[in-house]
């Protein structure tokens, strides 16, 4: 009977040995590159829930979906949903980022079913969801001052939690507790279990110890085909595990060139820079605005203003490693800065930048030669000095782009093999015979993508 029973238990073991492993391969089926293969094509859109609409909740935002959906966002990013610190607040409403409690849902959002019940209406629509994660400190009342103290970084002289840099509405966690990231991962897992979302965008990742991270997005990824999303620009962040970081220095250059201090050929430098030193399988978050963009350095309305706005955006939906975000408010447009620690409710109606936009987030989902790991070849003109020229290819697919980023209507010539054959333009729709040699006339400002 023992040598049947331990045989019987044995079996068992290596069965449910099996379905774990076949759960894992299915899993892991499901990356590219080490990604998952959802977000090779895909695009993210920042949720400000609070100045989104009137009543700044889940339910209400929950009534744009389809809206969004229409014109092809993938992944929802909302920024953080927790609820927020009163003690040393900022403004009357405080810092999303000055986080209360990491397992409970801002009452000023709605409740917990609330966000469960948005969560699931997004999946069944097709959406992806992330929420903003804050590791690198909490709000000034956060329960763990008082219960853990040790989870804190202390000022030298007063022996209190240290505020970081002057966000004095914030204190600064120690990562050298063991018990701290411990805690911070089982914080994280929490909004996996309960809430089934796709990933995480981490605020100010590279304040946080590389180590912590690796030992982090192991275990959240564990079986999941989620998303790592972080707030940083080095290269050590993608060696950790994430599978987006932004792209601030490429940010950074396109305003020089909006502002004329810089040719558009200036854009190469940035690129090239990521080449030689990120892994080869990185991905980037381009962008033309974000909250804090928005908040504190007005773009992308006096960065990238008027006309000018539109080949910088495209350009972040086309370019090599993207994946292009959207703001709250950009497809509106919302042309001024939006408070931040106040209520200040984003007047939207018109959607005259959906349009735009929604050729472009439907042509990447359909044509794979904007995939995150799809090739890019630049593509010399008459005129690199104003207009900035590439191709994607990935197998039969291709896309070519030209950008002219200048106020003045330029004329050039393009002698290139991969222009050849017959393409649609994305825009106009008109179907073009393209060759070397080939002369192409922009307006200030102009843009022609096509697909071939």
């Amino acid at each position: 009977m023992r040598t049947r029973s331990l045989f019987i238990l044995l079996l068992c073991a290596a069965t449910i040995q099996v379905c774990q492993a076949q759960k894992v391969g299915k899993a892991l089926s499901l990356q590219t590159d080490g990604h998952p293969s959802w977000l090779m094509q895909g695009n993210i859109y920042e949720v400000n829930i609070r100045q989104y609409t009137q009543e700044g909740t889940f339910n209400a935002f929950a009534k744009h979906l389809d809206r969004l959906r229409n014109m092809g966002v993938q992944t929802l990013w909302f920024m953080p949903i927790n609820p927020i610190s009163k003690v040393d607040r900022k403004g009357s409403l405080g810092s999303y980022y000055a986080v209360a409690n990491y397992t409970a849902v801002n009452p000023e959002f709605g409740t917990m079913a609330d966000w469960q019940q948005l969560v699931q209406t997004a999946h069944k629509k097709g959406f992806k969801v992330i929420i903003d994660w804050v590791p690198n400190h909490t709000g000034a009342d956060h329960e763990w001052l008082q219960k853990k103290p040790n989870f804190y970084v202390k000022d030298s002289l007063t022996g209190k939690p240290l505020s970081p840099f002057d966000w004095t509405d914030a204190r600064k966690l120690n990562y050298q507790n063991p018990e701290l990231c411990d805690s911070m991962i089982a914080s994280m897992e929490f909004w996996l279990k309960h809430a089934g979302i796709d990933g995480f965008r981490c605020d100010v990742a590279g304040e946080v110890p590389d180590a912590f991270w690796t030992k982090c997005i192991a275990q959240l990824k564990k079986g999941r085909n989620i998303m790592m999303l972080a707030e940083g620009d080095k290269p050590e962040l993608h060696q950790s595990g994430f599978d987006v970081t932004y792209a601030w220095a490429d940010f950074a250059m396109l305003k020089l060139v909006a502002k004329g201090d810089r040719k558009a050929n200036a854009i190469d430098s940035t690129l090239q820079l990521v080449n030689k030193t990120f892994p080869k399988n990185s991905l980037r978050m381009f962008f033309t605005s974000n909250h804090d963009e928005n908040s504190w350095n007005k773009a992308d309305y006096e960065t990238m203003p008027g006309a000018s706005h539109a080949p910088f955006a495209v350009l972040t939906q086309t370019i090599q490693r993207s994946i292009p975000l959207i703001y709250t408010g950009q497809e509106e447009p919302v042309l001024r800065t939006i408070a931040f620690f106040e209520k200040d409710v984003m007047e939207m109606g018109k959607y005259q930048r959906a349009p735009f936009y929604q050729k472009l987030l439907h042509l990447r989902m359909r044509n794979a030669a904007l995939a995150g790991n799809a090739a890019m070849t630049r593509i010399n003109t008459s005129n690199d000095g104003a207009v900035y020229a590439y191709a994607r290819t990935k197998g039969n697919k291709k896309i070519v782009v030209f950008l002219n980023f200048s106020k003045q209507t330029v004329s050039t010539v393009v002698n290139s093999s991969l222009l050849k054959g017959t393409a649609t333009e994305l825009f106009t729709g008109k179907r073009t015979t393209l060759a070397a040699k080939q002369p192409i006339h922009l307006p200030a400002w102009g843009y022609l993508v096509y697909e071939y």
